[in-house]
Parts: C-alpha cells; structure tokens; sequence
C-alpha cells in the first residue's frame, strides 16, 4: 500500500454535504480548506461562511466537539482556490452536473500539485465521464468518493474507481476510511446509482408498488419494514420522507433512464400516487408534507398518514398482525426473519413478495455493480442501517428454501445461484478456523471475507476462544492473554446474570490472564440497571434483596477497579446509568467516537448508586488545586448528575467528567475498536500494572458544599424550574456529593461514600413519586416530572 499522510484537505462545495464533510475531516484532526462560489453580494465569502455556520448548528451535530470548526478555514474559488497545492487530498462536493463538476476540476487541475489525491462526491453521475479530458497524474489519483448523509453518522463511503485509477490510490483510501474515518468502505463499480442506493431504491420501488397490489396502508407498510425485519425505526415511507421524495424519484429515474437491460427497469418507473405527490410538492420533511404530515392543529401534534388512493391524511390506525404477534416473543433476528416469511396471513404474504423480489434483485447485480456479495450487504448495512445485508437474510431464511419459493412464484433468480446450490453449498457466508469465508462466484468456492491485519470480530471467533459463558454473557479469550467479556442481555441491560458473568470474568482473568476487555458487538453497550428489578423489589418493599443487589452492584463496579488486572472498557453508542459507571472504574476506556455517556438516574427519582456518585466526589478531590474556586467545581459535577446530561459524542464526555484527559481514548474506527482496546490492556499489564489500593484520602466539602446545593435546590423550586421531588433528589446528591453534613473539608475512603451512595439510593426507592418515576419509564419509556 502507498505510504501517505492526509494532514490537509480541500472541500470543494459548501452545500449540505461539503459542509458536513469538511466537518467530519476536521473531526479526526485535518486542517481543512472549505471553498465554494464568491457571494454575489456583500462580503466574497459569505455563502461558504454562512453555510458552515448553519451546518455548526445543525442537529444531529456534524462535529464532535465544536472546537474542532477551528480546524476548518473558509475561503472562494476565486481568491483561494491556489491553496489547494498545500493539501493531501481535494474532495469536490459541487452541485450533480457533469458541466460544472467537468468545470471545477479543469480549474483544480492547474494548481493541484502531482500525486495529490483527487475525488468527487456524487451519487450517481459516471466517474469516468467527470474526469473526462484531464492529465494522465490526475486520472491516476482520481476516483468516486460517495459519502452518505450525514457523513459524521452514516458510516457507508463507497469508493468507485476510474478506468485509469491507480489500484494503490483505492487501497489506501479503503484504509484510510475504514481506520482514520470510522467509514465502512465499500468498492463500487461505475454502474448508476453505484451499490447501496442501486438496491436501497430498489427495495423501496417494490415497497411502492407492493403497497398498492396488496391494498396495505403505509403506517401498515413501516411497521412490517422497521425493527421487526433489522431495518430502522424509520422503515420504508418515514425514511422516503426524511430523504426527500424529490431526492429518490430522482435516483429511481436515474436507474430507469440508464439501466435498460435491468431485468426490473419497469418497476423503476414512478407510480401515479408519487408522481402526483411531486407535482403537489408533498416531498416530506423539506416540504412539511410527505407520506405523514404533523397535524400542529391538535394539542399534542398528531401524526397522520397517507392514504394513497386520495392523497388526504388521515389518523393513523396501529397495523395487526398475527406474524407481527408472534414476531414479538422472537429475540434472534435471523430467527424472527425465517418466522416472518413463514407466516400464514397478509404480512406473511408480504414479506415473501418483498423477499424474493430482493433476493432475486441481488443476486443479478453480480458481477454487473460489485464482483463479491459480501460489499452489497457491508453497503446496505452501512449505507440504510440493516442489521443484516440481503445475503445475509437470504441465509437466515434458509438459501434453497427461499430460492424454491421464489421459482413457485414465476421470480428469475441468476443461475449461480442455482450452481452453488447444486455444488452442495448451502449459504453465501460461513465460519470456519475463525474466519469469515463468502461464496465466491466466479472460484465457485468460500473465500475470506477481507479484514484489515490485526482486526478482531467477536462474531468470527472460533467457539474454542469461549472460556465461560451464561445465558446473556460470554467470555472470551482474545488471545495473547487478553479476555473480553460481553453480554447481550435487552438493551445490555446490568441484571442478576451480567453481574455474574462480570465478576466471572475478572476472577477468570486474575487466575491466568494479563487483562479484561469489556466489549458489546451489540447496537448499544448498555441502557444501565435494570430498572424493572429494582422497581419491583421497591414495591413490594424487599429492601433488604434491593440493599443487596446495590451493594452486589457496587462491589462488581470496585472489582473493576481493584483487581490484579487492567480492566479496559470499550463503549459505544448508548452508554448509560450503569453503563457509564462501568467505565468510571475501569482503568482505562478507549470510546468509540459515538458514544453517548451519562449518569441518567435522576429521571427516575434515584441518584447513581453503582458507584457513580462516588466516583464524581473523588474525582471532584482529585480536580481540586490550590486556588480554585471548590464550589463552582462542585456545582459542575452536581449539575452534570443533577441534569442527566449525556454526552452527544465520545469527545463530549471529556468536558462532562466521564472521561479523563490523558488517561481514556476516543477512536473513530468502531471497526477497530475491540484490537485497540485490547492492546491497550497488554500494555497496561506489560508496564507493570499494579492493583489500586482502595482509597482513603477523598476530600469532601461537607456542610461548605451542601450550604449551596441546599439554596441552589431551593431557589430552583421557587422559581418552579423543578418540582419538591427533584428538589429532595437534589439535596440527597448533593449530600453524597459533600460527604454528609461534615463540619469541615474532611478525607474520606471510597467505601465510606458507597456506603452514603447506597443508603441514599434506597432512601428514594421508599418515595412514592421515584416509584411514579420508574414505573413510567418502566410502562412508555417517558421521563415522568412529577
């Protein structure tokens, strides 16, 4: 692979996408040159200003830490455009027309300096046709970067090599995207709409035209295409609304006007209640109007939906289905996948349409957009948020069965699929030594999917790395004398198994490891403690179980800390409660860059009680310096617990307390990930790591803290910001925070304040309105205020 660094980088184009391009560049630390077209009026860089500006603001956020917008400087093509001879890599991100995208690179190419990596963002328009006329050492370093909106959240960046590309330039970049980008990489061939958009739109034209053949309504559709199958909560119809119906007639007809030969081109076409939906300008979210409108009329905002055969809304009508039913008691995706298009009434009937036109859809877009199978589901994963690729579903369901099935209904599958299935090979992907082996077409055999050196996925570990396990936890051996525990309880939750599981786990690793890993391949790391235990030990009053259970709690959390290996902690995504805690006694976390962390319990009438609390009041002592202001640190601290806030990034969590400067890591590639966590607990243990000794020199504030969180509290409630019962929760934080009502600043041990953590935490769980409050996120998932 060429040895490059990527330090800086050209944007070209300010729009929705340059913009959050350039955000996310400067994200993983690039100096960035955003430019786009001089402002027509007042100051020459306004548009570029304006656009980042807006972009900044923008929620979801594109940056993970607004600080990181200094690393971007603004500029116009005509004044700045000479800079770019300083920057590694330009990225045009101009409008979708071959003229003016044909226009911007003659302009680069006279100052772009040899061997500088080239590349446009489209979606659709021919690679080779935009880099049609220009120099050799341009065409060579020149290729199709297709990043996906937003490009901070969706992880799909398909590459899509010229004719005259050089095979080392896309190597580099299938690296650098994965490894610097936290991007799943995928290598698309110049077919229109490229890979996950060719089949992305496809499954939702089918869906267009299902929906009326099978008189279905669309709230029906969205339920009976979201979580139930592994796609998003915003399923079919939500999603075309979030896209914009504009935006996807556009690719539909892009893919009908320049694939003749595809032997589905007619489903492309645009259905008469779309084509009126355009003309009406009902496009979605942009236009405020879609398949579902928000009704601001009624008190609480009603949604309502389509009803495609009027084009008038009206209230939605919750869908029933027996499939859907017996769907719910099913945990295991590709289980619920064969059960679903097993079923016997209409959503059965549904999904077996859907299935096989998809099936059959991918199976002869080989070798025509990708040459291997296993890019169309990394691209449909990445690219549309499905837990399983079409291949991988076609498994689930069973290869032969669907493919029989889909022949009964008069549906082409492509012949080798027919040939594979002959050869008595079962499955497109299997598991073998630990590795994950695809179906390669044109060998006829199973070859390893590619993996970048060193990486290491839990799901293609071979059962002889299992050392333990449970019904909800697993231990594994990563090797080189390194253990990870993960668990895959709902939502990750901590109940009595975990808990079993981790301590296992740490006494495993004391008897003959070097060090522990805590890691979830799952879609989040944890929502916490399982409310719905404590909530049912406090009703019935069983205080002394609910003691022990905080206690059993409290003391996994202090193993985590005091153990005679390092315990490392990998999150990502929603990491919250005990989740966070977790981390704050590990002795190193390395957080994938969308990490959401927070000490949430105050939602539900409770203070942190698995240690958090504490741990907030030793590191508040350790913060201290000579000269600070202890109060305003002390607030800080309250506030961050007292507000729930969670961070809305890896990098955020710095500023909020849960991470450490110099001591935990962020990474980007989540990918990456568990190798980097794992290396960081061998090198804990190779410089000699030592256990802790618990600690008994915690400075607390005592009555000096608790006077200000008594009159803070106070004054919130009469200004009526918060009601009594946040105000008790209030004092009770504070008086763990402060160390009790202690006469002086006075050194406390770590058990003396889990100890006032744990009697604090029970204290609520006897108040009737924290009962209100668990049993409300408990019943509708609702944050009470009461």
């Amino acid at each position: 692979m060429t040895k490059r660094t990527i330090k800086g980088v050209a944007v070209l184009g300010s729009g929705v996408m340059g913009s959050r391009i350039a955000c996310h560049f400067a994200n993983v630390g690039c100096e960035v040159l955003l430019l786009d077209i001089p402002s027509k009026e007042g100051p020459k860089n306004k548009l570029v200003h304006d656009a980042l500006a807006a972009a900044i603001k923008s929620n979801p956020a594109p940056l993970y830490d607004k600080h990181f917008a200094k690393r971007i400087t603004t500029g116009n093509f005509d004044d700045d455009l000479p800079k770019i001879k300083d920057c590694d890599w330009v990225i045009e991100v101009v409008v979708e027309r071959l003229d003016i995208k044909q226009q911007v690179l003659a302009n680069v190419e006279k100052y772009r300096k040899p061997g500088t990596l080239i590349t446009t963002n489209t979606s659709g328009i021919p690679i080779h046709a935009i880099a049609e006329g220009r120099s050799e050492d341009f065409q060579k370093h020149f290729l199709g970067t297709h990043f996906f909106n937003p490009p901070r959240y969706l992880p799909l960046l398909e590459l899509i090599p010229g004719p005259k590309t050089d095979p080392a330039v896309v190597e580099f970049l299938e690296d650098y995207g994965q490894r610097v980008l936290g991007k799943v990489t995928v290598r698309a061939k110049d077919t229109p709409a490229f890979v996950a958009n060719r089949i992305g739109v496809f499954g939702i034209m089918d869906i267009f035209h299902l929906i009326t053949d099978m008189g279905l309504s669309v709230e029906e559709v969205d339920r009976l295409t979201g979580p139930v199958i592994g796609h998003p909560k915003s399923a079919t119809f939500r999603t075309a609304d979030v896209v914009g119906l504009d935006t996807l007639v556009k690719v539909a007809n892009g893919v009908h006007d320049n694939c003749p030969n595809d032997e589905r081109n007619s489903l492309f076409a645009i259905p008469e209640y779309l084509q009126k939906m355009v003309e009406k300008n009902m496009l979605g979210s942009k236009s405020g109007k879609g398949f579902f409108f928000k009704d601001r009329s009624t008190p609480k905002g009603e949604i309502l939906s389509l009803d495609l055969n009027t084009l008038e809304y009206k209230p939605q009508v919750k869908p029933k289905f027996s499939t859907l039913d017996a769907a719910k008691k099913v945990d295991d995706l590709r289980e619920r996948l064969k059960l679903v298009y097993n079923g016997n009434d209409k959503a059965g009937e549904f999904y077996r349409r859907s299935f096989q036109a998809m099936f059959a859809y991918v199976s002869h877009r080989i070798p025509e957009i990708s040459d291997e199978l296993y890019r169309i589901d990394d691209g449909m994963r990445a690219g549309f948020g499905w837990e399983l690729g079409p291949f991988e579903s076609w498994d689930a369901i069973g290869v032969e069965d669907a493919l029989r099935r889909a022949q009964g209904s008069g549906i082409v599958v492509a012949p080798w699929v027919e040939e594979m299935i002959a050869a008595g090979h079962t499955s497109f992907y299997k598991t073998e030594g630990g590795k994950r082996l695809y179906y390669d077409i044109p060998s006829k055999s199973y070859k390893p999917v590619p993996r970048p050196e060193g990486l290491i996925v839990l799901a293609d570990l071979p059962d002889s790395s299992i050392v333990w396990k449970n019904k909800d936890v697993t231990v594994r051996h990563l090797g080189d004398g390194i253990l990870c525990v993960s668990w895959s309880s709902k939502m990750n939750t901590f109940g009595a198994e975990v808990i079993q599981g981790l301590n296992k786990a740490i006494d495993l690793a004391e008897e003959g490891y070097k060090g522990l890993v805590v890691y979830n391949d799952g879609a989040l790391f944890s929502a916490g403690a399982n409310v719905g235990m404590i909530f049912m030990m406090a009703v019935e009053q069983e205080y002394e179980d609910l003691d022990m259970a905080i206690r059993t709690f409290q003391n996994t959390m202090m193993r985590m800390r005091h153990s005679s290996i390092p315990v490392v902690a990998a999150p990502h995504q929603l990491c919250l409660g005990g989740g966070t805690e977790l981390c704050l006694h590990a002795d190193k976390v390395v957080a994938h860059a969308e990490t959401y962390m927070g000490l949430v319990e105050f939602g539900v009438g409770v203070i942190p009680g698995g240690g958090g609390t504490k741990e907030f009041a030793l590191r508040l002592s350790d913060e201290l310096k000579e000269g600070d202001i202890r109060i305003n640190r002390l607030r800080e601290r309250f506030l961050t617990i007292g507000q729930a806030k969670v961070s809305t990034s890896g990098e955020e969590a710095f500023d909020l307390g849960y991470l450490r400067r110099g001591t935990d890591e962020v990474i980007v590639s989540r990918a990456h990930q568990l190798a980097h966590a794992k290396a960081c607990a061998l090198d804990l243990w190779n410089k000699g790591y030592t256990k802790p000794p618990m600690r008994t020199d915690i400075k607390v504030l005592g009555k000096e803290g608790l006077g200000i969180v008594y009159v803070g509290a106070n004054s919130m409630q009469s200004g009526h910001y918060i009601s009594e019962h946040d105000t008790l929760i209030s004092q009770k934080l504070g008086y763990v925070l402060c160390g009790g009502d202690l006469s002086e600043i006075t050194e406390v041990s770590e058990q003396y304040l889990l100890d006032l953590e744990r009697k604090t935490f029970l204290e609520l769980c006897m108040q009737r309105k924290t009962l209100e409050r668990l049993q409300s996120i408990i019943t509708s998932g609702k944050v009470l205020r009461n």
